[in-house]
């Protein structure tokens, strides 16, 4: 995984909508925008038309080779939701509204008033709910290993139950590429990136506690969005079953993937065959 990693405060100053590039070239340009008063980093690379980026299970630490193939043909905006690397702390955050609120604040402050939408896991949860409610902002949206619905007959496993050092196992089909995701960088102080990621594991449990039922499922009807729904064949976090929960619920237009070899974190055990579907169907043509 290449890329610049963070540290633990956000990168740069200021408030929204300034835009101070801290990185050498080839690497993704970087600005803040201020959510509740907090400095969230947002990452952007390439040009053409613009593809938000939300981000699944421990944020953005690094900019990830599924990033960087996508920013081949867009214009690709990560934002740092609070809590998330590339923030400092997590703020009053606490019920679904505070946090699809600071995703919209987050859209706003990278200047976008359209915009292709792209999330995974927790993020794809947040990205859905935007096109439910601010459907005039998306134009395609595309959700991966979507969180965010909830069936006690048949529940999605809880991350936040795992015995130590099981949750990459859980969330990739090859663990170690979570492992290397958000491992510090040489020369990282090991105390605050231990903050880090603690602050990470808060921020992603106050937004699915206590079952990662988020009343997306009475909200789906309002998304008319096109919407490519991937999930990869070893997902141990979501249910097969959910798949055609998402499709069936969706007004929209729905187009469904399952990429082999992947598990949960699509983006990160399978980034080329994820961004060869995305840009396929982001151009039409898939």
């Amino acid at each position: 995984m290449g890329g610049p990693l963070v540290a633990a405060a956000a990168e740069g100053a200021g408030g929204s909508g300034s835009r101070v590039s801290t990185a050498p070239d080839g690497e993704p340009r970087s600005y803040t925008v201020a959510v509740n008063g907090q400095s969230c980093r947002v990452w952007e690379k390439g040009d053409g038309r613009p593809l938000v980026f939300l981000a699944g299970f421990g944020g953005l630490p690094r900019w990830t080779q599924c990033l960087e193939r996508l920013a081949a043909r867009r214009r690709i905006i990560a934002p740092s939701l609070p809590g998330f690397p590339g923030t400092a702390t997590i703020g009053p955050l606490y019920t679904q509204l505070d946090w699809l609120l600071a995703t919209h604040d987050l859209i706003a402050g990278a200047g976008l008033e359209r915009c292709d939408l792209m999330g995974v896991s927790l993020g794809a949860a947040l990205a859905a709910d935007v096109a439910a409610v601010w459907g005039d902002l998306v134009e395609r949206l595309v959700l991966v290993s979507a969180l965010g619905l909830f069936d006690e007959n048949e529940p999605s496993a809880d991350p936040f139950a795992q015995r130590k050092g099981a949750l990459p196992q859980l969330l990739c089909a090859d663990p170690e590429r979570y492992v290397a995701h958000t491992a510090s960088a040489e020369h990282t102080d090991p105390v605050e990136w231990a903050l880090v990621t603690t602050r990470a594991q808060e921020a992603a449990a106050r937004l699915l506690w206590p079952v990662g039922d988020t009343g997306l499922e009475g909200r789906l009807g309002r998304i008319r969005n096109e919407t490519l729904l991937v999930w990869g064949a070893g997902d141990r976090v979501v249910p097969a079953s959910y798949r055609a929960r998402f499709a069936s619920g969706i007004t929209g237009k729905t187009h469904v993937e399952v990429i082999a070899a992947a598990g949960h974190m699509v983006d990160l055990d399978a980034p080329e065959a994820l961004s060869q579907r995305v840009d396929a169907f982001l151009r039409g043509t898939g």
